[in-house]
């Protein structure tokens, strides 16, 4: 369903611009959901998240990445959820613009790697030590990205929304500490649009 919001975009302000999209699915082992996103016709900003129908407790998910069978794995991100790759002290927390998505393990991985390239543009040549450290992290997510991680690595999403998990037999699920719960970002704030 699509309808038009008569809001003004929160991002260029364009009075008549803004429309919001929901679909409903059911994604395997997780449920019915409903994806709302919200965009602007004029400059295009947008902001996605998936919900699910059912009401569900913080939470926090993982998976060791040991070949190619887990790149597979299904990887539902609410935009709340921070993702992370401990072993490479890597991390995506959400920010104002953040967005959800529904992906896989292999998809998350080349996220992050392309992550890396836009850091990458903003060093100087000079900077050796961060240089080396970037090449370093790109070629451990490049093996793993092969389904042949020179490392044990593990995905994990820490949501306090609830909404996210990996979808993978061998993943496992545990609820968000106070502390993990008082320190996460929420995400972007949805705009309040009055009726």
């Amino acid at each position: 369903m699509e309808q038009d919001v008569a809001s003004p975009c929160p991002m260029c302000s364009d009075p008549k611009g803004l429309r919001l999209r929901t679909h409903v699915d059911t994604i395997p082992y997780f449920g019915e959901h409903t994806q709302v996103t919200l965009l602007c016709m004029a400059c295009g900003w947008r902001q996605t998240d998936l919900i699910p129908a059912e009401s569900v407790d913080p939470s926090a998910w993982s998976l060791p990445v040991k070949g190619p069978e887990d790149l597979t794995a299904r990887v539902v991100r609410s935009t709340g959820c921070t993702v992370r790759i401990p072993e490479l002290d890597l991390e995506v927390a959400p920010g104002s613009s953040s967005t959800g998505y529904v992906s896989n393990v292999e998809g998350v991985l080349v996220r992050f790697s392309d992550v890396l390239d836009i850091v990458e543009r903003d060093l100087e040549a000079s900077d050796v030590e961060a240089i080396a450290t970037l090449e370093h992290l790109r070629a451990a997510l490049a093996m793993a990205i092969l389904g042949t991680p020179t490392m044990p690595l593990t995905l994990e999403l820490l949501d306090p929304t609830g909404r996210s998990v990996i979808l993978s037999d061998d993943a496992s699920q545990r609820p968000l500490t106070e502390t993990e719960l008082a320190n996460l970002p929420l995400g972007p704030e949805v705009p309040v649009f009055s009726a």
